[in-house]
This record gives C-alpha cells, sequence and structure tokens, in this order.
C-alpha cells in the first residue's frame, strides 16, 4: 500500500512530541541544547501538521509553515523501523507540490549539520544557504520554471 498524509489533530500531538524527542534528543545533547516539551507543544499548535500514513500505522509526521515567499518544512520526523523505505522522500515529494500549487518561491527547511536526514534533502534538490552555530539551511528554488 502506498503512502498518505492525514491532517493531524490535538489527538495526535503526544505520538508527535515523543517521537521527535526519540529522534532529535542525541543532537539536542551533543549541542548542549535543552529539549522542553512545552516549547515543542506551542510550535506544534501554530504550524500545519500533517501525520504520514501507511496502511493505517503512523509512520511520522510533518510539520509546515509558510511565509509569503516560502514554505517550511518545520520537521519530518519518521519512526526509526520507517526510515529508508522511501517514505521521507515520498513526503518530500508531497510538501514541494504544495509549494508549487500555492505558488511559493521556495521550499526551505533546517537540519542539524550532523544529521544524516541533509543527505535526503540534497537527493530532493535543496541546496545549502546558510550555517548557524549547529544547523545548516537549505532550500528548493521553486521560482524557475520547470521544462
Amino acid at each position: 500500500m502506498s503512502f498518505q498524509l492525514r491532517r493531524a489533530t490535538a489527538a495526535d500531538l503526544a505520538f508527535a512530541r515523543d517521537l521527535t524527542c526519540r529522534n532529535m534528543l542525541r543532537y539536542y545533547i551533543q549541542y548542549d541544547l535543552l529539549w522542553q516539551d512545552d516549547a515543542f507543544d506551542v510550535a506544534w499548535s501554530g504550524r500545519e501538521n500533517w501525520l504520514l500514513i501507511r496502511d493505517d500505522v503512523s509512520l511520522g509526521f510533518l510539520s509546515l509553515s509558510r511565509d509569503s515567499r516560502a514554505l517550511y518544512i518545520r520537521e519530518l520526523q519518521l519512526a526509526e523501523a520507517f526510515q529508508g523505505q522511501g517514505a521521507g522522500s515520498w513526503a518530500i515529494d508531497q510538501v514541494i507540490e504544495m509549494a508549487r500549487h500555492e505558488k511559493r518561491t521556495a521550499l526551505r527547511l533546517t537540519v542539524f549539520e550532523n544529521n544524516p536526514a541533509k543527505n535526503l534533502y540534497q537527493r530532493k534538490g535543496l541546496q545549502l544557504h546558510g550555517k548557524d552555530e549547529c544547523f545548516l539551511r537549505m532550500q528548493l528554488d521553486l521560482s524557475t520554471p520547470v521544462l
């Protein structure tokens, strides 16, 4: 069966928070950052959130935001058991299509500089557009017409 996106609800918050903490805690520890459940919850409430599903099983989620130009992937989290099966690539394709449909000029995201997910983002055409202390800022330019 294929992957699907389902709009997340408040009932999905605990799943998303726990998954993000499990996936990201090693980076938070490495870079001496403080994980805060409350901060995640506040961010969740201000974003557009989607569950990534296959066969009625939640594999992970997407969290999106926008400004006047760009669509931002704020979170793309997959449970470890489902990584490497094409779900992340499929999810990025869906977000690229959303951005194009909305006529956004760019898709942007931030990733820890040593997170292997950056390789997936590069394969999907996102390019390095800046670096902060421990993060890479990546962007896919959508303003160039596709031939």
